[in-house]
């Protein structure tokens, strides 16, 4: 896609800092700098989010946010990772461009990326029903 600011990247267009790549992934560092060593996991062929992303593509992208991951906590010292994605405009997607966050994270980090919500009054025997596959 000639305006996907994540195809751009990818080809070269744009500078990044990238921390891994193979044959079906680049990851790199976010440039929002919101959080130390936040890193974006994305499929080299552009695909809008998780709904359309070629199953290869998306194992390639799950088996790489592993890799980094445990290099993170076996190498870098952290203690654990949040894993984020958002697919669509209504769950918070900005870039659409599929891609995966890596956040590592330490203990000691202050962040809170799980704000405490009320509970909703939901029956989960009728979710159930109404979602099973």
């Amino acid at each position: 896609m000639n305006d996907c600011i994540f195809c751009k990247i990818i080809k070269g267009e744009i500078p990044s800092y990238k921390i891994y790549e193979d044959e079906f992934v680049y990851a790199f560092l976010d440039i929002a700098c919101d959080s130390y060593g936040h890193t974006l996991v994305i499929p080299k062929k552009h695909c809008t989010n998780v709904l359309d992303v070629d199953q290869d593509y998306l194992v390639a992208c799950i088996k790489a946010v592993q890799k980094i991951s445990k290099h993170y906590v076996d190498d870098c010292g952290f203690e654990g990772v949040n894993i984020l994605n958002a697919s669509g405009k209504c769950a918070g997607q900005s870039v659409f461009h599929l891609h995966f966050h890596i956040v590592p994270r330490k203990s000691s980090d202050g962040m809170d990326l799980w704000p405490l919500k009320d509970k909703y009054q939901i029956d989960l025997a009728d979710v159930c029903k109404k979602l099973a596959l």
